[in-house]
């Protein structure tokens, strides 16, 4: 009995923090739902820094050149209006270190038919209130040809932009030219193999980025290129569609489509997981000479979150019984 113990334990050594759950207390938490009757498709989610505790979202499409911002109680507490934009299929959102909201008008259902599609960037609005902006609008091409895409993430550091494109198998992550220019196309290379994606976003120091799906999420360490951490616990939503982090970092959000779809909270415990010291923090100027190196994730376009948990609940598991089993040993013996 005390053998089987030291076996479970000694799997468990060997095997390190990446054997365990994600963490026991890591389960995420409803934190509000939208109530606005009009925002029945939210497909991009990112925290203000300049209005603690609200969020900024949009539709997918057919609704118009609309952001809104919605507090932690689920309340519209403004609606921006883009002057003279015409959206397509707006699927991502994005706050940049320059205090501008980006707004991601990437998707292709289509499945990459449209040679070129859009960014638009706006100044976050120093005042909750409606409003009509004037955004600047960026076309955006990929090196290898049209794609869909539902991620945009601009780095809160370098504020260069990236795209993840949403593809069965093969997906790429994509970035930008150091600095977007408003006139001529900006061409976005492919830097990494990523699964399918429907959204992700960078932690608000650069060194963390979360990506998603509809049914999982993977946590990497970034220094100008993505490297797996580990899985994070998802919700069961309706069409996950949605990530953000907390504007502390302390957490990350999941938003979901629907009407009065909910937005759920998963705490993270401490800080980036020990592999990701001294090598998560954001380069000055983006590590172009980094996107050589592979992401340390399933290219295969299915995530390996659930495997992932499949085997750090299993481990547990013969843990506890191991470890039940020694315990009733020793008083047996005593």
């Amino acid at each position: 009995m005390r053998s089987g113990a030291a076996a479970t334990a000694a799997l468990l050594i060997l095997l390190g923090p990446a054997a365990l759950p994600a963490a026991a207390a890591e389960r995420p938490q409803k934190a509000f739902a939208i109530h606005d009757k009009r925002i029945t498709e939210s497909s991009g989610l990112t925290a203000s820094r300049a209005h603690p505790g609200v969020y900024w979202t949009h539709n997918d499409s057919d609704d118009g050149p609309y952001v809104y911002a919605v507090d932690s109680g689920g309340r519209t507490v403004a609606t921006v209006t883009l002057r003279g934009i015409k959206p397509r299929d707006v699927e991502a959102i994005s706050l940049g270190p320059d205090g501008r909201l980006y707004v991601g008008d990437i998707g292709d259902n289509l499945d990459g038919t449209w040679p070129e599609v859009w960014i638009y960037a706006f100044a976050e609005p120093a005042e909750l209130r409606d409003q009509t902006v004037t955004a600047v609008r960026y076309k955006v091409r990929y090196e290898d040809g049209p794609r869909d895409a539902e991620a945009l993430m601009v780095h809160p550091v370098t504020g260069r932009a990236y795209i993840a494109s949403k593809k069965q198998s093969g997906g790429g992550l994509y970035q930008g030219p150091e600095v977007l220019s408003p006139s001529g196309v900006n061409t976005f290379r492919r830097i990494a193999g990523v699964p399918w994606v429907t959204d992700g976003a960078f932690s608000p120091d650069g060194g963390r980025l979360v990506l998603r799906d509809y049914f999982s999420a993977d946590l990497y360490a970034w220094d100008g290129a993505p490297k797996k951490l580990r899985s994070l616990d998802v919700p069961f939503q309706r069409q996950g569609e949605s990530v953000t982090f907390s504007a502390d970092g302390s957490a990350v959000l999941y938003g979901s489509e629907g009407e009065g779809s909910d937005v759920w909270r998963l705490a993270l415990n401490g800080s980036p997981a020990p592999e990701a010291q001294g090598s998560a923090g954001p380069s000055a100027s983006g590590a172009p000479g980094a996107a050589s190196r592979p992401a340390a994730s399933d290219d295969s376009g299915g995530s390996a979150g659930g495997s992932d948990h499949a085997l750090a609940a299993l481990i547990a598991v013969a843990a506890a019984i191991g470890l039940a089993k020694l315990w009733s040993g020793r008083r047996k013996s005593g």
